[in-house]
């Protein structure tokens, strides 16, 4: 559990932690995905936006999970993955952000697709720890959202 004394070290460790948790729960390439971890890194009213120009797709948890889920697991989507490759953190006090850019891979009905985009994400410290509060994303090819 994190204290409001943590170490910004410390506090970004347990922040880097939990984007990789988010990140790897859509991973399908040694097994099943673990989607449930979403519910393990965010508050429970966490909100999930996608961004395409000014279109806004806003998803709470369960809604943004579902459908991922599905295609993760009935062959639509097949060896998914996804992973931060560089980022930029703030932190003050019990809040902080985070801009990510990301790249993915993947075999999409039948396709290999390759991806990339940015995220920011802002987190929150709660009495269990550090929490992600809200995400939103942007593909560079709005082709490959998924």
């Amino acid at each position: 559990m994190s204290t409001a004394q943590s170490h910004p070290d410390t506090v970004k460790a347990e922040l880097d932690e939990l984007m990789r948790l988010f990140f790897s729960a859509f991973t399908n390439t040694d097994g099943p995905p673990r989607t449930d971890r979403i519910h393990e890194v965010c508050i429970p009213r966490a909100t999930i936006i996608s961004q395409t120009g000014d279109q806004s797709v806003v998803y709470d948890l369960d809604s943004f999970i579902a459908p991922r889920q599905q295609i993760l697991t009935d062959g639509t989507l097949t060896e998914f993955s996804e992973w931060e490759v560089s980022e930029r953190t703030e932190i003050y006090g019990s809040i902080a952000h985070r801009f990510s850019e990301y790249r993915k891979s993947g075999i999409h009905n039948g396709e290999r697709i390759k991806g990339g985009g940015h995220k920011t994400t802002q987190f929150v410290r709660t009495p269990t720890g550090w929490r992600i509060s809200s995400i939103a994303w942007e593909d560079d090819d709005p082709a490959t959202q998924k």
